[in-house]
């Protein structure tokens, strides 16, 4: 995965992000080995507990969908 690519991933997650109480947007993108990306954002909640950081979204979106193993990740704010 070109890192230059990785970072322009991460930085469209961070658009999508859901951030109405710190106003602090993260995004993030993890590269699996066979080159495929899983992207996530930082989702806030009132609770502040409940808050999901961007890395967190993308290593669960990537799990979900059965990857295990990483070769790069990127993350921006």
């Amino acid at each position: 995965m070109d890192p230059e690519n990785l970072v322009k991933l991460a930085i469209e997650a961070r658009e999508k992000a859901f951030a109405p109480y710190s106003n602090f947007k993260v995004g993030a993108a993890l590269a699996g080995p066979g080159g495929k990306v899983f992207a996530g954002c930082n989702v806030e909640n009132a609770s502040y507990g409940l808050s999901v950081c961007a890395e967190r979204v993308a290593l669960w979106k990537a799990v979900s969908e059965g990857e295990r193993e990483f070769v790069a990740v990127a993350v921006v704010s």
